[in-house]
């Protein structure tokens, strides 16, 4: 992959190409064990990052984002309270992937 392909990855109209689009948007905002099959649709979505940079940088506090649940993006914005910007982050880290790649 080389680093302007990861950058056309990286969509800003990602939820148009999100896994869950298009299905029940109550699925993704379940609880207890209904929520891991909801981060089950996470698993191969193309826009996973993008979607998780969404829910961390707006705080979003319900529902699976980004193959999260609520408690686990509250864990890691703990652990990480020095980023400002997930979707830079994770942006550059997809294009660092694919500089190692090329």
């Amino acid at each position: 992959m080389t680093v302007d392909v990861a950058r056309a990855l990286w969509d800003e109209d990602w939820a148009t190409r999100a896994q869950c689009s298009g299905k029940d948007p109550d699925a993704l905002f379940v609880r207890g064990k209904a929520q891991h099959e909801a981060k089950a649709v996470c698993k191969t979505c193309p826009v996973l990052a993008q979607c998780l940079a969404e829910a961390l940088d707006n705080r979003t506090e319900f529902g699976v984002w980004g193959g999260m649940t609520e408690r686990e993006r509250r864990a890691l914005l703990r652990r990480r309270p020095d980023v400002k910007s997930w979707k830079r982050l994770l942006r550059s880290s997809m294009e660092a992937t694919a500089r190692r790649s090329a």
